[in-house]
């Protein structure tokens, strides 16, 4: 490894290479075995997460299963000469290059284990040579590295035993080799014997450091002013205020100061780790040293289990009684010891410690300088209490559940987050302290040590004076101006000098020099500060450890959502995701860049995403609730639900006394406000306080990034929100396809402006913008489909009145009130389920409708009404088609009665059903526009007021299509045109290519003719009486109302709109066509005053009036004009007949 790439600071001379390669060494072993111990703890050496699938494919080949055996049963000898052996291994012949090629990585893996355990072993001799002092508390990164390096190579040999295919791996590869190149691979005899040998590695690594027992006791023995200090009760930490900024406010300002720094925030684990595992490669100093057997002791009676690797655990007092049958009384003694009420109590302290940590220093962070340590020491505290509990929890049997379950554990994640993210937003408020504390005081205190020592040889004095002048050339100067500060090279060249120093012959011994050690460890704390913040958090909160607890970590957050209290902490567990790539190395790429069923990243993307959406979800379902709460509030406000407490309030003013008790008062809308105790929590309550600590969590931090990958949490909210404001939609419709039930489009109305209510008051909670899943949502909702194909409200309606209302008013159940503005049930013997005014009045029903649909919704309603209209007239044009001679005779002999009469008798078919369907039609559509034009000029008066009077100063003269696109534009705003332009687009489309344009003029003008023919037929119809119906008006007055049962008076708006439609596409006058039609019509209606057949013309004065209506509702006809065809003196006894015969009716 070329150190000097990195821009350390390196001295050339030989004497400090010499020396200084003891440290080099251990870096790099300590790499190695990192690297090393990630490769076996892959999943396919892993042995609890081994698989079928995770194997190499070689060991669950049935093929290969005979000679795999063999190979593990001489396992590590080589039989290759005998010739059954040569039959047991033919198929291994067969594919020895595939072998070779697909287990090479496996096998050099081993190789480099071993290679390892080569170098480690040659280290360890090198340090027992030049007989190394060892105090944690004086040289801690030599002492530090040391340690590690032990126990990684323990680690590393206990993970090489649990693999139970090693021999299977080692032996298959080298038979592959054997065979391909004529003999063994050269390391294959040490590696076999390896393995052999290290059966039990443990037993066998106590043989191997018998020789290296003093310095690694003397190394262990060091901690015994440390990890009983780290180790306390949560009573102790409470009574001495630890980690308190409050409890002194006098001291506020202070810096945070101890002669061991770096070992304040030191990982309890890791020191367990190096107790434990020292103690048992090194077991005769627990015989020997009685600080020894204590450190022991209190290691046993803390944990139960260690972490050996990731999620490879080590039962601590199972191995200690395998190795140790003399103290198996005391191992027992501190395995009852070892229980978890210990941790929950520190744990319960941390979580109030951290809280108001946080909060102090989020109020003044200026304090992050002078009090750092405890920053990273709570860290440091609050990291090693959540991993025990993780490793506990997922490896012991539990005697005590409450102790290894925390429902509160995702509060002191938190926490941890919490002053993480306060480290690194005031990162320079941090390095404007200790750049000045380096350059005022560190390197002042620093100089007069150097100038005090007796002895300082001149390498050692070079290195102390660089130190110096390092950070006296320190200012603030540079953290103004950005400038990037590196002390990696300062603090390699205090590393190697506590190599140098700490050698039994230096001539600057550090062993004696005690205060230099420790203020430079001290220093050394002082510029991570500057330049490694981010280094210091992953050392001290690093929980990457989760990925691989993935259960464990999913039930924490399940548990968390659970409880309301907590659920404002979740936000924690998509944070620790951003934690999972900390766990790579650099010498195990393939887990970043390998894509598997285990691949790290992965990992934590699936599971960030997972949280993020269970959170949304939570906070969607309980804004649901609170929107069906608010729904049914709102739905009691409704005119319905007031018929009966005014029923109620006019008996009891009739009726003042009683001899019964009346019926109880109906609770009125608003009751549920009224609290006399205000401990009384309702429901509602109950959802507004939950979904408040969870939009806390949700809006936490706006994004984060895992894996190169961002994640906004307000974005799932957004997401779930949409979805589910689209179904709650749909689903307050309460369409049923069976018995075509929907709800009133004015409770829609109201049911969904309570959701939005809901929905706007979430702004209140998140910073999301609540406007654009309205706008997402109500736009959709405004189309047939919605974006994910499924029908919307605009699709329900249309279909319900196009397939219910409509249908039954061809049925004749349903008749047209045009005073009244509205579609009414007729009496009749099957009574329909619904009452048909509530759908389509004007001034409340179809308002409504025209809100929730809007402008583009009620084209779509329009279109399909038009598409309905198009399929009547082309049945009326093969109706023409067929008489088509007849009506061309008829057309010409109006003025013959006799011969009209003949004529009449040929025609075959009854055309005014059809032209009653399109009427009803286009009269429930005009009521839509004009439902769509009341709302418009509510929303955007001066839009429609431009509009309208763009449409009302068109020229006569004007192209027809120009004026037919102003009709459009004047049509989707509601407001009624000469010509309906939806009309137009409808019947253009029937165009035939088989039929000439002239033709088809013809067939229009005849269609024309066939309906005013028809006309006086409608007298002898019983349905076509013109009755009057009594309304109660709102000053409670009646008022009279009349139409005809079978709806003829829709053929008014029929004949205007299809004439006017029909000679627009064919380009003929209007005004000429109808003008014959009003001749021809008024013509046949004069006939039947002559009849006598009282049958035939028992409402022929009711019929009489279509004439007045036709000419009323034509933009293109006058009175006058019909004064000259039909007297008006006939229609005005027609309406005194029409009207005496309702005042007898009613009478």
């Amino acid at each position: 490894m070329d150190i000097s790439a990195h821009g350390y600071h390196i001295r050339s001379d030989v004497k400090w290479k010499t020396k200084g390669i003891t440290t080099q060494n251990r870096r790099i072993a300590m790499s190695r075995g990192v690297g090393g111990a990630i490769r076996l703890g892959q999943p396919y050496y892993h042995t609890t997460a081994f698989s079928f699938h995770a194997k190499p494919s070689y060991l669950v080949d049935k093929n290969l299963e005979s000679a795999v055996k063999f190979i593990v049963r001489k396992f590590p000898a080589v039989e290759t000469r005998n010739n059954n052996v040569s039959q047991q291994l033919t198929q291994l012949q067969k594919e020895k290059s595939e072998i070779l090629k697909n287990l090479a990585l496996y096998y050099f893996t081993f190789v480099d284990v071993m290679e390892f355990k080569d170098h480690v072993c040659e280290l360890l001799n090198t340090i027992d040579v030049c007989q190394v002092f060892f105090d944690i508390t004086v040289n801690f990164d030599l002492t530090r590295n040391y340690l590690d390096l032990v126990v990684t190579y323990t680690t590393l040999m206990m993970l090489l035993s649990r693999i139970e295919e090693r021999k299977a791996i080692i032996g298959l590869y080298n038979y592959a080799h054997e065979m391909t190149h004529g003999a063994s691979d050269r390391e294959y005899p040490r590696l076999g014997q390896m393995i052999v040998d290290y059966e039990n590695p443990l037993k066998k690594m106590m043989e191997e450091f018998v020789p290296h027992g003093k310095s690694l006791s003397d190394a262990l023995i060091s901690l015994q002013m440390v990890y009983p200090r780290r180790n306390l009760s949560a009573d102790q930490w409470r009574n001495a205020q630890l980690l308190s900024l409050i409890s002194a406010p006098s001291t506020m300002l202070n810096p945070a100061q101890s002669d061991t720094m770096p070992c304040e925030y030191l990982s309890l684990d890791t020191m367990e780790k190096w107790i434990v595992f020292g103690f048992i490669l090194c077991h005769g100093a627990l015989n020997s040293d009685p600080a020894a057997l204590s450190l022991w002791k209190l290691a046993l009676q803390s944990s139960t289990c260690l972490c050996l690797f990731r999620d490879e655990v080590f039962h601590i007092h199972k191995a200690a009684e395998d190795l140790y049958n003399k103290r198996v009384n005391d191992i027992r003694e501190c395995k009852e010891s070892a229980l978890g009420s210990t941790h929950r109590e520190r744990r319960k302290f941390l979580r109030s410690a951290l809280k108001e940590l946080a909060t102090v220093l989020a109020d003044q962070p200026g304090l992050l300088g002078p009090k750092a340590l405890f920053v990273f020491m709570a860290l440091s505290f609050a990291r090693d209490e959540i991993i025990w509990l993780l490793r506990h929890a997922d490896n012991i049997q539990k005697k005590s559940t409450d102790d290894f379950i925390d429902k509160h554990i995702a509060e002191l994640i938190f926490y941890m987050e919490e002053l993480r993210a306060h480290v690194r937003k005031y990162g320079p408020v941090m390095q404007r302290y200790y750049v000045q504390y380096l350059s005022g005081f560190d390197a002042v205190v620093l100089n007069e040590l150097v100038q005090n020592l007796s002895v300082c040889p001149e390498d050692e004095s070079i290195i102390m004076s660089s130190f110096v002048n390092t950070m006296t050339s320190l200012s603030v100067k540079q953290v103004e101006d950005g400038e990037v500060f590196d002390f990696r090279g300062m603090r390699l060249d205090w590393f190697r000098l506590q190599a140098y120093t700490s050698v039994s012959k230096a001539s600057l011994g550090i062993a004696d020099h005690r205060e230099l050690g420790k203020m430079m460890n001290t220093i050394i704390f002082h510029t991570k500060m500057v330049d490694s913040l981010v280094e210091m958090l992953v050392e001290t909160s690093d929980l990457s450890i989760f990925c691989f607890y993935s259960r464990a970590f999913e039930k924490m957050f399940q548990q968390c959502l659970e409880l309301p209290s907590q659920s404002r902490y979740s936000i924690c567990f998509p944070l620790l995701c951003t934690h999972f790539m900390s766990c790579t190395h650099e010498l195990c790429p393939e887990e970043v860049s390998t894509v598997s069923l285990h691949h790290i990243g992965d990992r934590s993307l699936s599971l960030c995403n997972m949280f993020l959406d269970e959170m949304a979800k939570q906070a969607r379902n309980l804004i649901t609730d609170i929107c069906t709460e608010q729904c049914t509030l709102s739905d009691q406000l409704l005119p319905k639900h007031c018929a009966k407490t005014i029923s109620q309030a006019v008996n009891k003013k009739s009726k003042k006394q009683t001899g019964k008790k009346g019926e109880p008062e109906r609770e009125k809308p608003g009751v549920e406000s009224m609290r006399k105790n205000r401990l009384l929590v309702t429901n509602l309550d109950k959802l507004h306080t939950a979904l408040s600590e969870l939009c806390f969590s949700i809006n936490y931090v706006p994004n984060m990034v895992v894996w190169e990958h961002t994640f906004t949490p307000r974005e799932y909210l957004t997401s779930h929100l949409e979805i589910r404001f689209t179904k709650s939609i749909v689903g307050m419709t309460m369409y049923n396809q069976a018995t075509q039930e929907i709800a009133k489009p004015s409770e829609l109305l109201t049911s969904v402006r309570a959701y939005m209510t809901v929905l706007q008051s979430i702004e209140n909670y998140v910073q999301i913008d609540i406007t654009r899943v309205f706008n997402n949502v109500l736009l959709q909702q405004t189309q047939h489909l919605d974006s994910h194909g499924e029908p919307t409200i605009t699709s329900l309606y249309t279909n319900w009145y196009l397939e219910t209302l409509l249908r039954q008013v061809s049925n004749g159940h349903i008749a047209y009130f045009p005073a009244m503005k509205a579609f009414v049930n007729l009496p009749t013997e099957n009574e329909l389920t619904f009452n048909a005014e509530e759908y389509s009045d004007i001034s409340g029903t179809m308002r409504s409708l025209s809100e929730l649909l809007g402008p583009y919704g009620m084209k779509f309603l329009s279109e399909s009404l038009m598409w309905h209209i198009s399929s009547q007239v082309a049945e009326l044009k093969k109706l023409v088609v067929e008489n088509m001679e007849v009506l061309t005779q008829m057309r010409t002999s109006f003025d013959k009665p006799d011969h009209m009469a003949a004529l009449f008798k040929r025609l075959t078919c009854d055309v005014l059903k059809r032209m009653t369907i399109i009427g009803v039609i286009l009269s429930f559509r005009s009521l839509a526009q004009e439902a769509l034009r009341d709302v418009l000029s509510c929303h955007i008066p001066f839009l429609v007021s431009s509009v309208e009077d763009f449409k009302d100063h068109i020229p006569r003269e004007t192209d027809m299509k120009v004026a037919m696109n102003v009709y459009e534009l004047s049509s989707a705003a509601g407001l009624p045109c000469e010509i309906d332009p939806a009309l137009v687009v409808a019947l253009s489309s029937q165009k035939s290519d088989n039929i000439s344009p002239e033709e088809e003029y013809k067939i229009a003008c005849l269609l024309m003719v066939f309906v005013a023919v028809s006309l006086p037929t409608l007298a002898s119809n019983v349905m076509s009486q013109y009755s009057p119906r009594a309304r109660l008006t709102l000053f409670a007055t009646v008022k009279w109302t009349f139409w005809h049962c079978n709806n003829i008076h829709c053929l008014a708006k029929a004949v205007n709109q299809i004439a006017a439609a029909l000679f627009t596409i064919h380009k003929g006058s209007i005004e000429d066509r109808l003008k014959e039609f009003l001749a021809l019509a008024s013509s046949s209606l004069l006939k039947i005053g002559q009849e006598t057949d009282k049958t035939t013309t028992r409402n022929r004065e009711s019929v009489y009036l279509l004439l007045d209506m036709i000419v009323q509702e034509s933009p293109f006809l006058t009175m006058d004009l019909l004064e000259s065809c039909f007297p008006y003196v006939l229609l005005r006894n027609a309406y005194h007949a029409v009207y005496k015969q309702s005042v007898s009716a009613s009478a």
